[in-house]
């Protein structure tokens, strides 16, 4: 096979927007944003260590950028998003950042390990938006346990 259709046609079709919850500075002049979104939501970058575009949508990019990468809330061995990617050096919490190219198997792929609930699916056409897949709520993720029955020994 020449190319991978899922990817080949859905890939571009694709946006993930993650707000950012913090910006971390550490040693050595490394910067981590940290964003509401996650390597639940972008499993590829851990598995098939996918290059992903990433912008400053909520504003106008000021010419200072800054190398850093993106994490997610998933504190786990796939919580890098993108790494080394050219960001703002102003970037703060609050900010909404952009990942291309998101449509293929994202929404397919996604989990709710760590009991994180799945973000919803938004269409987009004709400057109009529609929910398609409503996001995942608290009780969408416990509706499926059914505990242990009884109590005392039973």
């Amino acid at each position: 096979m020449v190319i991978e259709p899922g990817r080949a046609i859905a890939a571009r079709a694709g946006i993930t927007l993650c707000r950012v919850v913090t910006v971390k500075r550490g040693p050595g002049g490394r910067t981590f944003v940290a964003v509401d979104g996650g390597g639940i939501d972008h499993p590829r970058e851990a598995v098939q260590h996918t290059k992903y575009t990433v912008a400053l949508a909520n504003r106008h990019q000021p010419s200072a950028t800054a190398q850093v990468t993106v994490v997610c809330r998933d504190c786990g061995a796939d919580d890098e998003i993108a790494r080394d990617v050219q960001l703002p050096a102003d970037i703060r919490p609050g900010d909404l950042l952009a990942i291309a190219c998101t449509g293929a198997y994202h929404h397919s792929v996604g989990s709710s390990r760590n009991m994180v609930g799945r973000p919803p699916l938004v269409g987009v056409s004709g400057g109009r938006s529609r929910e398609l897949v409503r996001r995942e709520t608290i009780s969408d993720l416990l509706a499926r346990d059914s505990g242990w029955p009884g109590s005392g020994g039973d």
